[in-house]
């Protein structure tokens, strides 16, 4: 059970990918929910853990899902993880929930699934809540 757990985490980020060389600067804050969700995102995909973790909701359970991740990541093939990060980025929607909560629909070229992640602002600075893909999915029809 916990296998299939995992891989659904894993195959959840790995949804998303980009080359987009703007994203791949030393920013350590985002500017919106959208930027946020993209800085975690492919910083997991390229393997920086580390920088992840500072677009990530500071909290055990959101550090566990993505330690569970980095593990996964290690049993990749090459040609896999050059895969999730050669694809693009597709976001189908950002749904607000309210001033500080957003829902971002994605998906990328190479899984072309979609799925979501919810993105807060803490302290004047948007953060993935990585826990949410796993306590409570939404997706669009």
């Amino acid at each position: 059970m916990k296998t299939i757990f995992y891989g659904s985490l894993f195959m959840l980020i790995s949804l998303v990918a980009c080359n987009d060389d703007d994203r791949q600067s030393n920013s350590t804050s985002s500017d919106n929910a959208i930027d946020a969700a993209r800085n975690f995102i492919q910083a997991a995909l390229v393997g920086d853990f580390d920088k992840a973790k500072i677009f990530m909701v500071n909290d055990s359970l959101n550090h566990e899902d993505l330690n569970a991740i980095q593990r996964l990541n290690e049993r990749l093939s090459p040609e896999e993880k050059t895969k999730y990060q050669e694809a693009s980025i597709r976001i189908h929607q950002d749904r607000k929930l309210n001033e500080s909560t957003r829902i971002i629909y994605y998906s990328n070229s190479f899984r072309n699934k979609k799925d979501s992640l919810k993105v807060i602002q803490l302290q004047g600075q948007w953060l993935v809540d990585f826990k949410y893909m796993f306590h409570k999915t939404d997706s669009l029809p």
